[in-house]
């Protein structure tokens, strides 16, 4: 009599009862709650469903009837896109290495980006297998062309070498024109020393990670002053190149993997963290706090929150800085900390039992003051979490703490900093991207900060404005027939001038 498919444990029908019909990537888990294997799926409910069904194990090789009879209970991460959760599945693979899992094959279709900083002059190449050789590696990205228009845009705006020889010397500059068609920072011939040259692979590498949100928006600037002085091939250019970096950006930020610290690992990291930090429990509440900004314009701060180790961004907070006019990140984390615990003083809300700003020794003092501001009975442990050596400072200590690279505590404390982080710099992006639609109301001459203030009140937002017709603008309070027309024909470029109504 053929064997049938195993009983399935509890934990693993209760889980397979609440699968939902979306993309995503699920984690199988055997007796020790060990991950043994992972995929991704376009819908979760019908592909891991489709693993315990009869006909399947009637079919199945020696390999997958191993799998099946070990798996015990599944995670799930559920995604936007079937894109995301294949490069979310890579992710998981290479951070997990389950043992029922083959060689990742996506990596030989998709690009990554690969620079290695102990090289003489490192540069950037596209590859497409990942190696274990100390380099960096950014990606996988879907788009091929995104990434090479990337590569491309880097190497050129920050002067990084695409020449061939690892230490390229006078001989292959002598036939080489890339210093000036490239604007190449010609190392071979000493024009700029590996210090140097190391800061703009750094600044490039940090471009690509979506840290230096602003080169895009010069890109943008750049590609419009070209379309008004008119030279339009120019501008096309620009446009494609801001095109398809945006899209590599986004894809970029979308591929992030979420919080996603198992129960386990959460459990024993808190619990490292009450030793490590000497807390008087384990910090069940943890709240982490970020501040994104430009040389001090559109400041803005993030909280995020675990519970238990893992994220409820349902209590996620935003902030936008009111009393810092300068790039101060100190005194904005201290207006934000501030704010906040003087809201949960007054609502006699439950405090964390641990909160961690993200920077160094500044960032952390300027948080303690703020909270003895408050002149709080017993107010929460304060740490940061400085991002450069992950260094842990406490008030208390003068020798931050390092923690190894293995520890669960640490990957507790990263994974809300960079959480909080991600927050922070989405927030930021939206106002940006807002503050950019508004401008072309500035544009209009007669329009000042009053009327823009009234025209957004009236309309909400420069796309209701839009659609507006020249009568609704002039109902306005101080828009008149002339400066309404004006606005609409700067809004509606190249179509007709409307006729005023009776």
């Amino acid at each position: 009599m053929p064997e049938s498919l195993p009983r399935l444990s509890e934990r693993l029908q209760a889980s397979l009862a609440v699968l939902p019909d979306k993309p995503g990537c699920y984690l199988m888990r055997d007796r020790r709650g060990k991950i043994i294997y992972i995929g991704k799926a376009a819908s979760l409910r019908k592909r891991v469903q489709s693993y315990f069904r009869e006909s399947t194990w009637r079919r199945a090789d020696l390999k997958l009837k191993g799998l099946l009879h070990s798996v015990e209970d599944l995670d799930i991460v559920v995604l936007r896109t079937e894109a995301e959760a294949l490069l979310t599945e890579s992710q998981l693979i290479k951070e997990y290495k389950p043992r029922y899992n083959v060689d990742f094959r996506d990596d030989k279709r998709f690009l990554m980006i690969r620079v290695h900083l102990d090289d003489p002059w490192p540069m950037f190449k596209a590859v497409r297998i990942r190696r274990d050789d100390g380099a960096i590696y950014l990606g996988p990205y879907i788009s091929s062309a995104a990434t090479r228009a990337a590569m491309d845009f880097v190497e050129r705006r920050f002067g990084l070498r695409k020449c061939a020889p690892r230490v390229p010397g006078p001989l292959d500059h002598k036939h080489c024109i890339n210093d000036i068609v490239r604007f190449c920072s010609a190392p071979c011939v000493g024009r700029i020393d590996r210090a140097d040259y190391l800061a703009r692979v750094s600044e490039a590498c940090a471009f690509l990670r979506g840290e230096r949100p602003g080169l895009l928006d010069s890109l943008r600037v750049a590609m419009k002053e070209c379309s008004a002085a008119g030279r339009y091939e120019d501008a096309a250019s620009l446009r494609d190149t801001w095109f398809m970096l945006k899209k590599l950006l986004h894809q970029r930020a979308r591929a992030r993997l979420p919080v996603t610290s198992r129960a386990g690992d959460a459990r024993e990291g808190l619990h490292e963290l009450q030793s490590v930090l000497q807390l008087p429990a384990i910090p069940v509440l943890i709240e982490c706090y970020d501040v994104s900004n430009i040389s001090g314009t559109l400041a803005v701060a993030s909280m995020v929150c675990l519970v238990a180790g893992r994220p409820a961004p349902s209590r996620y907070r935003h902030f936008n800085i009111r009393t810092v006019a300068h790039s101060d990140d100190p005194a904005m984390m201290a207006e934000v900390i501030h704010r906040r615990f003087l809201r949960l003083q007054t609502e006699s809300r439950k405090l964390p039992d641990l909160v961690i700003v993200d920077g160094g020794i500044t960032q952390l003092r300027a948080a303690v003051n703020a909270l003895a501001r408050l002149a709080m009975g017993k107010p929460p442990r304060v740490i940061a979490l400085a991002k450069r050596n992950e260094e842990i400072f406490l008030e208390q200590n003068t020798v931050p703490i390092r923690l190894p690279n293995s520890s669960k505590a640490l990957r507790v404390l990263q994974s809300a900093r960079d959480e909080a982080h991600r927050f922070a710099l989405d927030h930021h992006r939206r106002l940006r991207a807002r503050r950019i639609r508004e401008s072309i109301v500035d544009e209009v001459p007669g329009i000042g900060e009053i009327r823009k203030a009234e025209l957004l009140r009236r309309f909400g937002s420069v796309h209701r404005l839009r659609r507006a017709t020249p009568q609704q603008i002039a109902e306005v309070p101080g828009i008149g027939w002339m400066t309404a027309l004006s606005l609409y024909n700067s809004l509606h470029p190249g179509s007709a001038s409307p006729e005023k109504s009776n």
